[in-house]
């Protein structure tokens, strides 16, 4: 066994957690899941050339470096807490209970116009996602931008402990998660959790949200936007154009809830002293990432995929987006998870809120088709247009394939569970 700081370590080794990956030289980080245990592949790890490892075993195989600790995930935070220390970017933090993926996303895109700039990979915005992107980091970012997620309280804590954020982005509280941390309120502590470790010299960038001002216990600066700042100049399918402080920005994105998401990006990039054109160029680069508001075609259909996560607020937010952009739409909802013992209650709100929408639209949906047990409480709150619904995806499949045609535009939303992905194959593999 070896005795060696942690600092010596990260000058010394790169740190991995998967024996797949592997390089000659690596220290191996084994990790323990719900359904495994990294500590069962130590000698993987020293057959794929792992020069060593770290463990809480007694018992393991010889090796030049081994490493024996407590808590293996622990180490991974103070190894990637040491290394982004030296690296030693501005930091920003961002969370929400919908949009933190979109708006980490903008903000690289505008921060990345000046700034060598290290973002978190897709949503990995737990423990392990937060070293992971720590330790991808190249020596030379000057910018990481770090998204936090949580499934209850004292999580993003946590991780504002290990990132010490220079400036943190909420970008709303709502009802996703209810039904682990029961209230709005508590929903709204979990979230502001992101400041507890930021840096006093830093900046608060939030939405203008009465919670977030109650519970973000942050003595330093605090921005607040709201869409009720800007000015929509121009919306069309995949595109925007707005007022915000007077200046005028483009989106290759629609809906207002994207417009709202990319203010927290501009106050970002003015934060980091960047000029109107860098942001503004910055801004219009940004894409949209996969499955959310994305477009695909599959066989004679257009698709706006949606679907990656939905909950009570974004759903409202999204159809209501989608059926004053495009002509003969098609909605398809499934069901949203975590909600708790209000589920139903909570889906039967959203199809009580989109009726309301869809009486006074001038232009109503072709129909609102429905997949599963808990979506089909969205149906029965709507009265204002045709509703139908199925149990399966196989099952509405069919139906668009049977009832719709190219002129039709369908849009899809529902959490992750329900793999409306298998939507878009069924409408592809008929279109062959």
């Amino acid at each position: 066994m070896c005795i060696m700081e942690l600092n010596e370590i990260v000058d010394k080794f790169n740190i991995s957690t998967d024996t797949r990956t592997i390089k000659k030289g690596d220290l191996y980080l084994p990790l323990k899941g719900a359904n495994f245990d990294g500590e069962d592949f130590l000698q993987s790890a020293l057959e794929a050339g792992a020069a060593g490892f770290f463990t809480v075993k007694d018992d393991y195989p010889a090796a030049e470096f081994v490493f024996r600790v407590e808590n293996t995930l622990q180490t991974y935070l103070e190894l990637a807490k040491i290394r982004k220390e030296k690296i030693a970017p501005l930091t920003i933090a961002v969370t929400g209970s919908s949009g933190k993926t979109t708006t980490k996303e903008m903000i690289a895109a505008v921060v990345s116009r000046k700034f060598k700039t290290h973002k978190t990979f897709s949503n990995h915005n737990n423990e392990i996602g937060f070293c992971r992107t720590v330790f991808s980091m190249p020596a030379d970012t000057e910018a990481l931008i770090t998204e936090m997620g949580m499934r209850g309280p004292g999580e993003i804590e946590l991780l504002s402990k290990y990132a010490e954020p220079d400036f943190t982005v909420i970008t709303n509280t709502g009802s996703a998660h209810i039904g682990r941390l029961g209230s709005l309120d508590n929903i709204a502590k979990a979230k502001c959790e992101i400041v507890k470790y930021q840096k006093k010299t830093g900046t608060l960038i939030a939405h203008d949200d009465e919670r977030i001002k109650k519970y973000a216990d942050f003595a330093g600066e605090k921005i607040f936007y709201s869409l009720a700042q800007a000015r929509i100049l121009k919306q069309k399918p995949g595109y925007s154009e707005f007022l915000y402080k007077g200046k005028s920005y483009e989106l290759n994105a629609a809906g207002d809830y994207n417009i709202e998401n990319s203010l927290a990006a501009i106050e970002t990039g003015e934060k980091f002293g960047m000029s109107y054109e860098e942001i503004r160029a910055g801004l219009l680069a940004y894409k949209p990432v996969e499955k959310r508001w994305e477009t695909e075609k599959a066989g004679r259909f257009t698709i706006i995929n949606d679907s990656y996560n939905a909950n009570p607020d974004s759903m409202k937010a999204a159809v209501s987006a989608f059926l004053s952009l495009y002509k003969n739409p098609v909605v398809v909802l499934g069901d949203m998870g975590e909600l708790g013992n209000e589920e139903a209650a909570l889906h039967k709100d959203v199809g009580k809120y989109l009726d309301e929408k869809l009486k006074a639209a001038e232009q109503k949906p072709s129909a609102v088709l429905t997949v599963g047990a808990l979506a089909k409480h969205i149906g029965d709150g709507i009265s204002a247009c045709e509703v139908k619904r199925f149990n399966t995806n196989l099952e509405v499949s069919r139906y668009i394939l049977a009832n719709f045609n190219e002129s039709n535009t369908i849009f899809l939303k529902a959490s992750r569970a329900m793999k409306f992905e298998e939507i878009i194959y069924e409408l592809r593999r008929a279109g062959r």
